[in-house]
């Protein structure tokens, strides 16, 4: 049975702040452009043990600036201890560009954010640092969203089912009436599918060619025509 829908859960990095581009790619290209010399596959290393030890590592009331300065600036100590090393103050420099980049976004999201909290229950499903609310809080996000889940603070990420339920169980949701929408096919659409929701892709234009049959939006406000 196709049921109506009712409840919309976002992810959030790659998500609410990108068109479908992870934190970890933008950061690379943000540092490609500062003359970093390594491709995607030398820089994922460096960018998980800089971001690792942010989880539960942050004060909850750490806002998206502080965030991902922390992260800025583990991820410089990892690159120049692995021998590349920047000029100037560099890691400031790809924050300071990353946080251009996610208020450019938020602010075309929010009127569809705002519309669709009229329509829906809406949530927020993250594998985070453990202060997704406040990082929500300074977006500006915070009025569209009924319930914020935090892996850490849940103690389980996704694709585990268990932190949807507790998204469904704050909205007072069944996964029969609930999309989730996300970039990430490994963690979202996985998710959905072990939770019996459906799911809608972030991506490119290009990332979306390679899965052909997958329903998909390459910019969140195209999001209200496939719901209707």
């Amino acid at each position: 049975m196709n049921w109506p829908i009712k409840t919309l859960l976002f992810d959030f990095g790659g998500t609410l702040d990108a068109d479908g581009v992870a934190w970890k790619d933008r950061f690379h290209a943000l540092y490609r452009a500062e003359g970093l010399d390594l491709d995607g596959e030398a820089f994922a290393p460096a960018f998980y043990a800089a971001d690792d030890p942010l989880v539960g590592g942050l004060p909850p009331t750490t806002d998206l600036s502080g965030t991902v300065h922390a992260l800025a600036r583990n991820l410089e100590s990892e690159l120049v201890h692995r021998g590349n090393h920047g000029n100037g103050d560099r890691g400031g420099r790809v924050a300071s560009g990353f946080l251009s980049e996610a208020a450019v976004t938020f602010e075309r999201n929010r009127p569809m954010l705002k519309a669709l909290s009229e329509r829906y229950r809406l949530g927020v499903v993250s594998n985070f640092y453990g202060n997704l609310e406040a990082v929500c809080e300074s977006a500006g996000l915070c009025p569209f969203f009924k319930v914020m889940v935090d892996s850490h603070c849940v103690g389980a990420e996704k694709p585990d089912p268990a932190i949807f339920r507790a998204a469904l169980e704050g909205l007072r949701a069944t996964a029969e009436e609930t999309v989730v929408i996300g970039d990430s096919l490994r963690r979202d659409r996985e998710g959905a599918r072990r939770m019996g929701m459906r799911f809608i892709w972030v991506a490119s234009p290009d990332a979306q060619g390679e899965q052909s049959g997958q329903q998909a939006v390459a910019d969140l406000r195209d999001l209200m025509k496939i719901l209707q």
